[in-house]
C-alpha cells in the first residue's frame, strides 16, 4: 500500500499550523462553535439526525477525495465530488427550510426585543387563567412549557396547531370530549405549538406508587428535558408543577404565578415539594 498521499497530506497539515497558528486555531474555534449552535438548535427535531448523517458522509468523502486525490490523481472523481457539495448544499437548504424558518421567528422574538416581557407576563396569567378553569372543574390537563431543550420530537406525534396562548384554547383542548384531551399540550414562547402529544412516563421504581399515568408522564419528561410541566388532577383539581425530575403538589393559584414567573422570566427552579398529596391519575 502506498502510503505517499497520506503523509503528504500530514505534511500540509503541519505546515499550514506552522506558518499561521493563530489563525488556524481561531478558525477551528469558529468551526466548533457554529457547528455546536446548529446542534443545539435542531436538538430535539429530525433535523438533528439528518445534519449528523450528512455530516459524518461529507467528513468521509472529503478524506477519502483528499487522499486518493493526491498529486492530481482521479481528477473526475474530484469534479463529481465539488459538484456534489453544490447539490447537497441546495438540498441541506430545502430539507431544513421550516428549522431555519423556524429559527429566524426565534431571532425576531428574543428577549432583547421589546415587548418579551409583556409577552412572557400574558402567558403566565393565560395559563394560570386556565389551570384555575380546569382545577375548579376538575378537568384534568397536562401542559408542557418548552425551555432551552426542544421538545421537536415530541411535536412531531402530535397535532400542530401554533395558535396564540389562551385560557380559552386551554380550556377547550382538554375539555372531556374533545378530540385532544387525552394526553398533553406543548407552549413555545407564546404559541401553543401542539396538542394531543405523547409525555414519556417516568419509570416506576423511581416515583410514588400512588401516581397515576399523568403525574408520571410530566416527571417523565420534565427528566428528559428542562421542560416546565403543568398538571391538573382529574380526581381532586389538584395542581402540581414537574420540573427537572421533581414533583411539587398541591399549588395555590399564586403558588402557580410565582413559579412560572420565576421560571420563566429568570430560569430559576422551583424547590420541590412532597409529591404524596398528589392526584391518582
Amino acid at each position: 500500500m502506498d502510503f505517499g498521499p497520506i503523509i503528504l497530506q500530514f505534511k500540509r497539515v503541519q505546515v499550514a499550523f506552522g506558518n499561521e497558528p493563530a489563525i488556524v486555531l481561531i478558525e477551528l474555534a469558529v468551526i466548533a462553535a457554529a457547528a455546536y449552535l446548529v446542534l443545539r438548535f435542531l436538538r430535539g427535531t429530525r433535523g438533528a439526525r439528518v445534519i449528523k448523517g450528512v455530516g459524518l458522509l461529507l467528513i468521509v468523502g472529503t478524506l477519502v477525495v483528499s487522499v486518493v486525490g493526491a498529486e492530481q490523481a482521479f481528477l473526475r472523481l474530484q469534479y463529481l465530488y465539488n459538484n456534489f457539495l453544490d447539490v447537497i448544499t441546495l438540498g441541506l437548504i430545502i430539507v431544513f427550510q421550516p428549522e431555519i424558518r423556524r429559527g429566524l421567528v426565534r431571532l425576531g422574538e428574543a428577549r432583547l426585543f421589546k415587548g418579551s416581557e409583556l409577552r412572557r407576563a400574558r402567558v403566565v396569567e393565560e395559563v394560570v387563567g386556565a389551570m384555575e378553569y380546569l382545577s375548579q372543574n376538575k378537568v384534568g390537563a397536562l401542559v408542557a412549557i418548552e425551555r432551552q431543550v426542544g421538545l421537536g420530537g415530541l411535536i412531531e406525534a402530535g397535532t400542530r396547531l401554533d395558535a396564540a396562548v389562551s385560557r380559552s384554547l386551554l380550556n377547550t383542548i382538554f375539555w372531556p370530549g374533545s378530540a385532544l384531551h387525552d394526553m398533553g399540550v406543548v407552549i413555545r414562547g407564546d404559541r401553543v405549538v401542539a396538542a394531543g402529544v405523547q409525555f414519556p412516563l417516568a419509570e416506576s421504581g423511581a416515583i410514588s406508587q400512588e401516581l397515576g399515568s399523568r403525574h408520571r408522564a410530566a416527571i417523565g419528561l420534565s427528566q428528559d428535558s428542562d421542560a416546565l410541566v403543568l398538571i391538573v388532577s382529574e380526581e381532586t383539581g389538584r395542581m402540581s408543577i414537574a420540573t427537572r425530575g421533581n414533583l411539587i403538589a398541591d399549588l395555590t393559584l399564586d403558588d402557580m404565578r410565582q413559579h412560572l414567573s420565576a421560571s420563566l422570566g429568570e430560569g430559576v427552579d422551583v424547590e420541590p415539594r412532597d409529591e404524596a398529596g398528589a392526584a391518582l391519575d
